[in-house]
């Protein structure tokens, strides 16, 4: 079942949770994450069980004993769904439903409804619905016996004709396959805004991290942009550009992209995959990370492998360790590229803006050009090549404009008060 309650509740109602941990897997925050998530989502947490199982039962995942446990203390205390912290296969999650006689979800189906509430954006709400659909197909069943055709082809009578669940799979694959092209439609705008960047070189800052970790704070703190932000698992979704400035002179944009989590559900790194790409193309990383967590360097590892996994792992990156302001974060000072800052109140902003500038530090400035008339023609070099920010036509045409070191090389005989860089344009 795709369990999901109305927006409308005032009370969504109560859920028991189970947190379960497989083999020697260690997660030691796994139980208040799945707590957090279940609060994230509206849920009203009636209580928790925590298991432990060398491998997962085939057909209910804890054993029939174990769901039994469940299920009296879900039921004394009014839980009117089950969630559990692991992947569930269609069928374990049936046997249990029907072992236990309410709804259950699974780690998915809860992160899916998340996303689902969160999405603003037309292309984020096509994600997730596309993500929501790839993983409802997987799990439709046969309750819909009374809707089945009774009559053959040419009105004849026969046996049950065409069954509904047929008829779902087929609407799923039509709606699946209409998704996909509107995605693809906007991937199309996408790499042309991209391209538009890369021809202005305009230099792309994005920002990952753990959900929670700060990042939307942090975007706020450089950009003003104003971006929801909240002390909550996946407060914002929606993949958010702004321009800003660092080091004085240097002009970026910088993306704020969905926060990323343990076990995150394959279907939504499929749907999201189109936005995260991004990553390769951005040319500095931040890694925000949530010292004040006790699982922080879990957290790091994990969003690492989803870089990995995504292929931005060759990107320059910088570790930013986030609420310094609550946990003290010295002894990481000695680590290249790394910054301890609090987004909250702006300590160590100076420093991070400094450490950007350097590992985008090509070379790039912010110049005035004064072209002779009879050199207007290198006006549309300038612009292929650099980003033309103002052109006035007075007794020469004078450009404000941020140009990278070939186009500065070529032009310094025309750049107002130009000096030699300390280091050779070659």
């Amino acid at each position: 079942m795709d369990y999901q309650y109305q927006k409308g509740d005032e009370t969504p109602g109560k859920v028991w949770l189970v947190s379960v941990i497989v083999g020697r897997e260690i997660h030691r925050d796994a139980a208040l994450e799945l707590s957090e998530l279940a609060t994230s989502c509206g849920f009203q947490v009636a209580g928790l069980t925590e298991a432990k199982r060398d491998r997962p039962d085939p057909k209910t995942f804890l054993g029939s004993g174990k769901i039994e446990e469940i299920k009296s203390e879900a039921l004394a205390n009014g839980a009117k769904a089950l969630i559990f912290d692991v992947a569930l296969s269609p069928a374990q999650q049936r046997n249990i439903e029907k072992a236990v006689g309410i709804e259950v979800l699974d780690r998915t189906n809860l992160i899916l409804e998340i996303f689902r509430q969160r999405a603003k954006t037309r292309e984020g709400r096509l994600q997730v619905e596309l993500a929501r659909l790839t993983h409802l197909s997987t799990r439709l069943v046969r309750g819909w016996t009374h809707l089945e055709r009774q009559r053959g082809g040419l009105s004849k009578t026969g046996g049950p004709g065409e069954k509904q669940i047929e008829l779902d799979r087929r609407m799923i694959a039509t709606r699946v396959k209409a998704l996909r092209e509107q995605l693809k439609k906007l991937e199309r705008q996408r790499n042309t805004q991209r391209k538009s960047r890369q021809r202005g070189e305009v230099l792309t800052v994005a920002l990952v991290g753990y959900t929670n970790a700060g990042k939307s704070t942090l975007f706020n703190r450089l950009t003003r942009g104003g971006v929801y932000a909240a002390d909550q698992l996946f407060a914002t979704l929606d993949t958010t550009a702004r321009r800003c400035f660092v080091g004085g002179d240097v002009e970026v944009v910088l993306s704020d992209t969905v926060g990323f989590i343990r076990k995150l559900p394959h279907q939504l790194v499929e749907a999201f995959k189109a936005t995260l790409e991004e990553l390769e193309y951005a040319d500095l990383l931040l890694h925000v990370i949530d010292v004040s967590n006790p699982q922080w360097q879990q957290q790091a590892a994990i969003v690492e492998d989803l870089i990995h996994e995504l292929k931005a792992d060759q990107i320059p990156c910088i570790r930013v360790y986030n609420k310094c302001d609550v946990a003290f974060s010295g002894e990481r000072s000695h680590e290249e590229d790394a910054v301890s800052i609090s987004a909250k109140t702006g300590e160590g902003i100076p420093a991070l803006m400094e450490a950007i500038d350097r590992r985008l530090d090509k070379g790039t400035r912010r110049v005035v050009i004064h072209l002779p008339y009879d050199k207007a023609g290198l006006l549309d070099s300038l612009y292929r090549e650099a980003k033309v920010e103002d052109v006035a036509y007075q007794e020469s045409i004078d450009v404000t404009a941020v140009c990278p070191p070939k186009v500065l090389g070529q032009l310094k005989d025309y750049i107002e008060g130009w000096t030699e860089p300390k280091e050779d344009w070659e």
